[in-house]
């Protein structure tokens, strides 16, 4: 028995809006050539996870709720002595999304997590590096509906690396701009 599956509505979005928009405003001829978004990271770094294995547990938790499918366990490379880390000690986790998870994941962030912000102005619109893949950083994980921050025992920061196809990162900046991220006004 096959179950039915529901097309995220940023895919939908993406096919009928956002693909004609980006042909005709960088003069793509064939759609293959019209940026796409591939993946999207997002990562914990949770330095005292090498001294307290609760922590990290805890931001394992937090991720898996947010992202919808289970991260994985980061360790050192090396070893650093100012911060009592050894080679091969956990430090973090990190979860790859992609196909329906990752329009999932990029529809909350945008339309409920961003907003919820305190004093929120928008998100910087330089943070992207060169080959049209950005990078944003997250204070805490209560911002997201599914975490309840009652239950939150560490705040903890998170970075999300949005990776696309374009070439260049007004290309991206385009792509990402008409998904609704919510770029702050420069000026």
């Amino acid at each position: 028995m096959k179950t039915a599956t529901i097309t995220p509505r940023l895919v939908e979005f993406y096919h009928k809006e956002v693909m004609p928009q980006l042909a005709k405003k960088f003069g793509f001829k064939n759609v293959f050539q019209v940026p796409r978004i591939k993946k999207v990271v997002i990562n914990m770094g949770v330095g005292e996870g090498a001294k307290d294995i609760k922590i990290l547990e805890a931001a394992l938790a937090d991720l898996t709720t947010i992202a919808g499918q289970k991260p994985v366990i980061t360790r050192a490379k090396k070893s650093i002595a100012n911060f009592k880390i050894q080679q091969g000690s956990p430090i973090g986790c990190k979860v790859t999304l992609r196909g329906a998870k990752m329009y999932e994941f990029l529809d909350r962030l945008i339309n409920i997590a961003l907003p919820r912000i305190k004093d929120f102005r928008g998100v910087s619109s330089d943070t992207f590096d060169g080959s049209g893949n950005y990078a944003l950083g997250l204070r805490e994980q209560a911002i997201f509906p599914e975490i309840d921050a009652d239950k939150v025992s560490k705040v903890q920061g998170m970075d999300v690396i949005v990776v696309t196809s374009a070439r260049s990162n007004d290309e991206a900046r385009e792509l990402l701009r008409l998904f609704g991220m919510p770029f702050r006004k420069q000026g």
